[in-house]
């Protein structure tokens, strides 16, 4: 059997927002992409997860470093 992969890039156009923080435009996630994070990060700590549940944490997990990343370089520009 193959591996599942979700790509993070499957978020794109439902699961991400831009808010403006103290001047400056972050990416956030929406409010169903965060809850639906967090039902997941429930499951695993149940150990109840699904390989497909596992997979699709696992893309938000990457999505979220990327956000990470790049607000980390919009909050360090002057």
């Amino acid at each position: 059997m193959a591996p599942v992969v979700i790509r993070p890039s499957s978020w794109l156009t439902t699961g991400i927002r831009v808010e403006k923080v103290k001047n400056m435009n972050l990416f956030k996630f929406t409010e169903e992409l965060q809850s639906r994070m967090e039902e997941l990060l429930e499951k695993k700590k149940a150990d109840s997860l699904m390989p497909e549940e596992a997979a699709e944490l696992e893309g938000i997990g990457e999505l979220d470093m990327i956000f990470t990343y790049i607000n980390a370089q919009i909050a360090a520009q002057p």
